[in-house]
């Protein structure tokens, strides 16, 4: 459906450094990819059955490329002014989602039905699944994958990404909890339905480590209906003993504990961590 399209953009970026606002032909490309992007006809990046990740390179240089074609514009929202490249989304109760004042997100965007935005940030190339809540001053950064029936609490940073264009998102899968404060950065992904305790740092170089045998089991990923909880752990250094983060799987969950919130909270608390 978009091969054709795919070409072009491709063409368009191989000249990017020759692109400017009056590149007629290239803006008119980019205009259709962030028409389908806002629409949820096309997403930056997709996670298969199998747990591969499917960047679409041609996606994302053409959201690079939408900010060479497009120049320097004021809007006015109400008693707000801002000063951008992008414009912000809207007819919100169309697309059945709800915004509450302060929260924004840019036009490139997708929020499927049933999200709930409290005042937070979602930027372009995002994809934020149907029933997700974006929690108070939570942020979510350039083409992250977020699934559905998602929670990121208040304050949550989801990174953003968009150079080099076959780098991976941020992805967090359907049904996940993620906690106040966490910091899920750099293509880091969290499994579906696993809990993550408020406070924990998570990009590819951080260990995920099994606290019953003290294995670790991955860098950067918690896998699916695990609660894991940020800790740190010892290493010796010719210039002394220190603690280097880590991120702790204390749980494993069944079906009806991931649909109990009285059960999370007494596992998280257990932990010393709370949501």
């Amino acid at each position: 459906m978009f091969d054709a399209l795919a070409e072009r953009i491709g063409q368009h970026f191989a000249a990017i450094s020759d692109v400017t606002p009056d590149s007629r032909d290239v803006r008119r490309d980019v205009e259709q990819v962030i028409a389908a992007l806002d629409d949820g006809r096309l997403r930056v990046a997709e996670w298969e059955t199998g747990g591969d990740v499917v960047v679409h390179e041609w996606v994302k240089q053409a959201i690079l490329l939408l900010f060479r074609v497009r120049g320097m514009d004021t809007m006015e929202v109400g008693p707000f002014e801002f000063a951008d490249k992008l414009d912000l989304k809207h007819e919100y109760a169309l697309a059945g989602v709800r915004v509450v004042p302060g929260g924004i997100a840019r036009r490139g965007s997708y929020l499927a039905p049933g999200v709930i935005m409290m005042p937070s940030f979602v930027n372009i190339g995002a994809w934020v699944g149907p029933g997700t809540m974006v929690d108070t001053w939570a942020t979510v950064g350039s083409c992250a994958q977020i699934g559905s029936n998602v929670h990121l609490a208040g304050g949550v940073g989801i990174g953003g990404v968009l150079e080099p264009p076959n780098a991976k998102p941020v992805i967090i899968e359907d049904d996940a909890f993620i906690g106040s404060r966490c910091m899920i950065t750099e293509g880091a992904r969290v499994g579906r339905g696993a809990v993550v305790g408020s406070g924990v740092i998570l990009n590819p170089s951080i260990p995920v480590i099994d606290a019953e045998t003290g294995e670790e089991v991955s860098r950067g990923y918690i896998p699916p209906y695990c609660v894991a909880v940020g800790a740190s752990r010892r290493r010796e250094y010719p210039g002394g003993e220190y603690f280097l983060p880590c991120v702790l799987i204390v749980s494993r969950l069944s079906d009806g504990q991931r649909h109990d919130k009285a059960q999370l909270n007494a596992v998280l608390r257990d932990n010393g961590v709370a949501t």
